[in-house]
């Protein structure tokens, strides 16, 4: 691994992490679990991020980081307490595909134009926006649901 993609790894987990414990204060977690959600958002981009550069579809590399967050989480469910998969989703959070989505919109509404400019081309880039969008979401859910319902909490 060279020095860049050490670089560019490094970057990916920080702001993931950062994102996370953004996330963590909208969700109101307690000081005490926001450097695990940090660590969840860290875990999750760093993850991603090697799937993508490994030459993976960025919804099998966001299932995959889903998949080892969860994961994670659970077997660090005595210090996190039954919030670990709170923590692991808002892990996952960052890795919602923002820019696509916005992509999306923007082009279902330049469809709503008086005489749109190529109209064929502009739907099938909405739509590839948006099922790109949809099928991240999927990977994030079912990356996060399988691992917790395998590993259920006996004491809840």
């Amino acid at each position: 691994m060279t020095m860049d993609a050490i670089l560019h790894l490094l970057h990916q987990a920080l702001f993931g992490g950062i994102a996370a414990m953004g996330f963590g204060v909208l969700f109101n977690f307690g000081f005490r679990l926001l450097p695990w959600c940090g660590a969840a958002g860290a875990l999750a981009l760093a993850v991603r991020t090697l799937g993508l550069d490994d030459g993976w579809s960025l919804e099998a590399a966001t299932f995959a980081a889903a998949i080892v967050t969860s994961c994670s989480a659970s077997v660090l469910r005595r210090a996190l307490g039954p919030v670990c998969n709170a923590v692991a989703l808002a892990g996952c959070i960052p890795m919602v595909p923002g820019a696509f989505f916005g992509q999306a919109l923007l082009s279902f509404f330049a469809l709503t134009a008086p005489n749109p400019v190529n109209a064929d081309q502009t739907i099938v880039l909405a739509i590839e926006y948006i099922l790109r969008v949809i099928f991240t979401l999927g990977a994030i859910g079912a990356g996060l649901a399988i691992p917790a319902h395998l590993l259920k909490n006996r004491e809840f």
